[in-house]
């Protein structure tokens, strides 16, 4: 568990402080891992599978009280708000994206929103990505909202021409796999995507850590050009 008041002082000096918020499983914090940062994540729920530095608490407040004392901040708020299975069955979840903005715009840090498609009305200017682009057998497309001076180019994305397996059923050869709800092929998937520590609930939420790796050496970079021109 990580000590909040601590945040440098054991961290390597050669790896950047990136805070991964609503971390989950830690797909996003491992990506940017990969990429070079020294990484934390935070969640209101323990998460005995998170592979990094993890501090329990509620991340919003956490991001309030110490999100300054980061290089980066990477949030990725729960999805349930916009998800098209919630909107059927009409359970209400809070709007998390515009005080998450407001608190990540007062660390006067770069950092990075990820949430669904659906919530793109919610997220300004998102850029989008794709699984197929990183060579999975699946689509999962996640939108990033970019905000404090950082942006980032997101690879070029393909066309859909793979058919996806229909929900629930295993992948069928020539097919992408539907990774979500209570999908079939857990080994698979954690090949496929990068997280051979995640279950099952973990994969069908997760950022791939393809995406946050690609988006991390661009942050190292914008970062480092920060520190020249300071």
């Amino acid at each position: 568990m990580t000590h909040t008041a601590d945040i440098r002082r054991d961290h390597n000096p050669d790896r950047p402080l990136l805070l991964d918020a609503f971390c989950c499983q830690g797909g996003a914090g491992m990506g940017y891992h990969r990429a070079g940062f020294d990484v934390t994540g935070v969640d209101i729920t323990a998460q005995p599978r998170y592979p990094l530095g993890f501090h329990q608490g509620e991340a919003l407040d956490f991001i309030r009280a110490f999100g300054e004392g980061f290089d980066f901040i990477h949030a990725s708020p729960p999805c349930q708000r916009y998800s098209r299975a919630q909107k059927i069955q009409g359970r209400p979840h809070p709007d998390l994206i515009a005080p998450l903005r407001e608190a990540l715009q007062a660390t006067g840090r770069p950092w990075v929103i990820e949430n669904v498609e659906e919530a793109a009305p919610e997220l300004r200017n998102p850029v989008a990505m794709c699984a197929a682009v990183f060579g999975m057998r699946t689509y999962r497309h996640r939108l990033f909202e970019t905000g404090g001076g950082f942006t980032f180019t997101p690879p070029a994305h393909q066309a859909h021409t793979v058919p996806l397996t229909k929900m629930g059923r295993p992948r069928r050869a020539g097919e992408f796999a539907h990774y979500v709800g209570n999908f079939p092929g857990v080994a698979e998937a954690r090949t496929d995507m990068g997280v051979p520590w995640m279950n099952r609930d973990g994969i069908r939420e997760c950022v791939p850590p393809a995406y946050t790796q690609h988006i991390g050496r661009q942050a190292l970079a914008f970062l480092n050009t920060q520190a020249v021109a300071a």
